[in-house]
């Protein structure tokens, strides 16, 4: 495995980070979850992400169970809030939920702080300064370590960051966004901004294009009740991206890797990117996936050029 800042901190995190959103909730046993967790930390993995919605807090209850025994120090915990239910004020960044959500979070997470704590989405509803005064309190308190924000539109972050400046306060150091080959650019050009300007790092979650880019798609090959998801979620585009998903396959065929692993990889060599998010719920899953890290170095840069050709964005198209 290897380690990278975390942004413009000091923090290191493992390349690829595990995180619980669709593989560790109310479905796995606490038995099971265990198991995988401390597989994959043996294998490096440091970074564990979660957030106060996954599984309505069941996730953040699992892994509070499994990092109750494991080495705190060796640890690199996240959360994220936003959504903490279903009352008026428990969702959303005023200074009573970010407060109160985190507190919930700690205790399912039987954790004394977090090292770091997204605000999961841009609320609109409370000012830029509230929010910023609250992260800077919630360190200064001794909660986290470090803030974050995730899926926020650049200008809303730069405002955060100035008005920290201003303020005399701490800043986020760190956005975590969906990058995919499908999902390129907010964190490829939106974003270029803060990696220039203010340093700042991206953690990226869906590599795999919510399994799109695993292979499992081809005809044939996944059951209808998933291709009926897939369509739902890419209403405009769904049968061009199962075509590029086809071709994309081929390409790992051609490079004698598995596709998942060389979606991973892709992602991993991008040098923005400070680490990516995956899922496993077996040890087969997960070591497969821990291969991209070695396979990051071994590919050939055409390989990974070809791959930025396959669906560029609009933007991207107009660059190149």
């Amino acid at each position: 495995m290897y380690y990278k800042q975390l942004g413009c901190s000091g923090l290191k995190v493992s390349e690829l980070g595990f995180g619980p959103w669709l593989t560790i909730s109310k479905h796995l046993s606490i038995r099971k979850s265990t198991d995988i967790i401390h597989y994959a930390f043996d294998q490096g993995v440091n970074f564990f992400d979660n957030a106060e919605r996954y599984a309505e807090g069941m996730a953040e209850s699992v892994l509070g169970h499994v990092f109750k025994t494991l080495p705190r120090e060796d640890l690199v915990v996240t959360t994220k809030i936003f959504w903490g239910g279903d009352g008026v004020n428990r969702t959303g960044l005023s200074r009573k939920h970010l407060i109160e959500g985190t507190k919930n979070s700690l205790h399912r997470l039987q954790l004394e702080y977090v090292d770091v704590l997204f605000c999961h989405r841009p609320d609109p509803s409370t000012p830029i300064e509230e929010i910023v005064v609250t992260m800077d309190m919630l360190i200064k308190q001794g909660y986290a370590f470090y803030w974050g924000t995730s899926e926020w539109p650049v200008e809303l972050i730069i405002d955060a960051c100035e008005m920290a400046k201003r303020l005399g306060c701490i800043g986020p150091i760190i956005e975590q966004a969906e990058y995919n080959i499908f999902v390129r650019e907010r964190v490829e050009q939106e974003y270029a901004t803060l990696y220039e300007r203010y340093r700042m790092g991206v953690t990226v979650f869906s590599p795999l294009a919510s399994g799109l880019l695993t292979g499992k798609y081809r005809q044939g090959m996944a059951d209808e009740f998933r291709l009926t998801h897939q369509k739902r979620l890419w209403t405009n585009d769904f049968e061009q991206r199962l075509s590029v998903a086809n071709t994309f396959a081929d390409l790992a065929k051609s490079v004698g890797v598995k596709p998942a692993q060389l979606a991973l990889a892709w992602c991993l060599q991008k040098p923005y990117v400070s680490s990516v998010i995956m899922g496993a719920s077996s040890h087969d899953q997960l070591n497969e996936n821990l291969k991209a890290v070695e396979l990051k170095e071994r590919v050939d840069a055409s390989v990974f050029a070809q791959i930025d050709a396959l669906y560029p964005s609009s933007e991207l198209e107009k660059i190149n």
